[in-house]
């Protein structure tokens, strides 16, 4: 069975920094691209940010350069690194695996909450 686990999430006051981490297991997704989406409250779930297989990243913009994704291929894991933090940040964040870029996401985790504080 196929499973990615997310953790790190948790309050952080506006400014800060947290780390998010995805596990995954049941299968490698060595050949996948990995990635995150968030969901804020009565809104739909959005892309964040996607690295590739080949190590190629892509962010949205309202994160592009607050925000870092990596991938450890040998712990099948990939992390989001979050700094300076908004407000508008606060969402669940769910971590997604798929065979090629942001629209085949096939896997997803069942998210983590993430609770920026003004």
């Amino acid at each position: 069975q196929v499973q990615l686990v997310e953790s790190g999430g948790g309050l952080v006051q506006a400014g800060g920094s947290l780390r998010l981490s995805c596990a995954a297991s049941g299968r490698t997704f060595n050949s996948y691209s990995m990635g995150w989406f968030r969901q804020a409250p009565g809104k739909e779930r959005v892309f964040v940010s996607i690295r590739w297989s080949d190590g190629t990243t892509y962010y949205a913009n309202s994160v592009k350069g607050r925000f870092t994704i990596s991938r450890d291929h040998a712990k099948n894991t990939v992390d989001l690194q979050m700094n300076s933090l908004k407000p508008e940040d606060t969402a669940v964040y769910y971590c997604a695996a798929g065979p090629g870029g942001i629209s085949t996401m096939n896997y997803w985790g069942q998210g983590t909450q993430v609770t920026v504080s003004s």
